[in-house]
């Protein structure tokens, strides 16, 4: 929509008279009238209280102050400065009520604050400029790694699900085409893979409904102080039902510790670390988890003894590429790049850190949570109770 001379000849839109100066302009002037009402009231109690109006000066200097960090542009301080000088000679200076320029040194203080406005005005817009355009590489840098975050979790998603549901219609295929032929330890074993593709998607669809828990945006999760040792034997507990066969070894520290988490999303990412070394390691050794306190960090340790990690996956392992590229025939079954993802965002959620390293034998996960001096004041508050 437009608007039109009597010529017909546009303008501008209605949408550009919305773009126009005039909001910010009134904003900035009510700023520059409030301020000088404000230091004229004040400047009047301090003359009243003192009976001397030198004070007058180093008011009205705060009040451009004020002006040039609350407005836009350096038009407003220095018009304040004009007005200001203007105030005190008409108000604060005998004779009062008149304007009289014939002060001695009125013209050099005048010049000073004029000077002062201006570089002030100068100094603030350019720190306001730098501020907004520091804000806009932030917000620039947190938009890109979002989407990258979430380009290679659909990356992770797309190939994890591809591989258990081939594996569930080849073999419902191979049991449909060919069950009366078969045995019943052949059909057994069938079902029995079935089962264990069915039980993998399951698990994807908790990951991804656990982190849709994290808030978008800011990526913060509600902690409250939860009991170590009960989220650690929950994690495990909830693993053995889906993987009875499964053997781990958990030591905990012995003293009781409360640290800030969402259980649910921890006891989450405990699960799928337990389930990549049952799955990936390659070996039949118990799987150590082991939890400790260093000074104002809790470290949780996942170690497996079976055939590590190719070194060229370590600095990829966490942003969905790990899923691309099976380490061996251990983990062809199933990808590691959407459960390794979800842990990170989980973690980092959390304040937290998460990486991995080769041993001797196999390799090991740790990530780490923040435990501070507020928790610990907590605790000690409900010992005493």
């Amino acid at each position: 929509m437009s608007v039109w001379s009597r010529g017909r000849r546009r303008l501008f839109s209605l949408d550009e008279i919305d773009r126009f100066p005039g909001k910010e302009a009134w904003k900035n002037l009510t700023v520059v009238a409030v301020v000088l009402i404000l230091a004229t009231l004040t400047t009047s109690i301090l003359v009243r209280l003192s009976y001397n109006a030198s004070s007058a000066g180093v008011v009205y200097v705060l009040a451009i102050l004020l002006v040039a960090r609350y407005t836009e542009g350096y038009l407003w301080g220095v018009l304040t400065s004009l007005i200001s000088m203007l105030l005190v000679n008409y108000v604060f200076t005998y004779p009062f009520m008149s304007l009289n320029f014939t002060i001695e040194g009125y013209l050099l203080t005048f010049a000073g604050m004029l000077a002062a406005s201006a570089i002030t005005s100068a100094l603030v817009t350019r720190l306001k400029k730098q501020s907004r355009e520091l804000r806009r590489r932030d917000k620039v840098l947190m938009t890109a790694e979002k989407e990258t975050m979430r380009a290679n979790l659909l990356r992770a998603v797309s190939h994890d699900l591809r591989t258990p549901l081939t594996g569930i219609i080849g073999m419902t295929c191979t049991y449909l085409e060919n069950g009366e032929q078969m045995s019943e330890e052949e059909k057994t074993v069938l079902v029995s893979g079935i089962k264990d593709d069915a039980n993998w998607l399951l698990n994807m669809v908790e990951n991804l409904l656990s982190v849709t828990r994290i808030r978008e945006g800011d990526v913060k999760v509600n902690t409250t102080p939860e009991l170590l040792e009960e989220v650690v034997s929950e994690a495990v507990s909830r693993l053995r039902k889906r993987l009875p066969e499964m053997n781990v070894h958990v030591k905990v520290p012995d003293e009781v510790l409360l640290v800030p988490m969402d259980a649910v999303l921890i006891e989450q990412v405990l699960m799928n670390l337990l389930e990549n070394a049952v799955y990936h390691s390659g070996a039949t050794d118990a799987i150590e988890l082991k939890v400790e306190r260093d000074g104002e960090t809790i470290l949780f340790h996942i170690r497996d003894f079976g055939v590590g990690i190719a070194p060229d996956r370590l600095d990829s392992l966490f942003d969905g590429a790990g899923s691309l590229k099976p380490n061996s025939s251990t983990d062809a079954h199933k990808g590691m790049g959407i459960g390794l993802t979800i842990c990170k965002t989980i973690v980092e959620a959390h304040r937290g850190k998460i990486w991995v390293r080769n041993c001797d034998r196999g390799a090991e996960f740790v990530f780490s949570l923040p435990y501070g001096e507020e928790t610990q004041h907590e605790q000690a508050d409900a010992s005493d109770h």
